[in-house]
C-alpha cells in the first residue's frame, strides 16, 4: 500500500459551493489539515460539507462559521482528522463572492 501525502489549495471561493476535494475510486482519503482564509475586509460566514455518495446526502462539518476580515480558521484542530471515503467529496461556500480561499492537506492510501 502506498501513502501519499498532498495538499490542494482552491482559490476565491464565494456563494456557489466548490468542491476542493473528492476521493477517487476505491481510495480512502485522510484530511489532516484545512484551513480557510478571509480575503476581505468584511466578516465572511463560510460552511464546510461532506457529500456522501451514492446516495448523494451532504452534512455539515463547520455552518455559517464567522472568519475576522484578513484572518484565517484551520477547521480541524490538534490533531483532528477527517475520513473522506471513495467518492465522497468536501464542498466550501460562503456568503461572499469570491472571498475565501482554502488549503487542504490530507493523505491518500492506495
Amino acid at each position: 500500500m502506498a501513502t501519499n501525502f498532498r495538499n490542494n489549495v482552491t482559490k476565491n471561493i464565494g456563494t456557489v459551493p466548490v468542491s476542493v476535494y473528492t476521493a477517487p475510486i476505491s481510495i480512502y482519503s485522510t484530511v489532516v489539515g484545512l484551513v480557510l482564509a478571509n480575503l476581505t475586509e468584511s466578516v465572511v460566514k463560510a460552511s464546510v460539507t461532506l457529500t456522501a455518495t451514492p446516495d448523494s446526502v451532504t452534512g455539515f462539518i463547520v455552518k455559517d462559521v464567522l472568519i475576522a476580515p484578513n484572518s484565517s480558521l484551520r477547521v480541524l484542530n490538534s490533531g483532528e482528522k477527517l475520513i473522506v471515503a471513495s467518492q465522497n467529496s468536501l464542498n466550501v461556500k460562503c456568503n461572499i463572492n469570491d472571498s475565501l480561499d482554502c488549503v487542504l492537506s490530507y493523505v491518500e492510501i492506495t
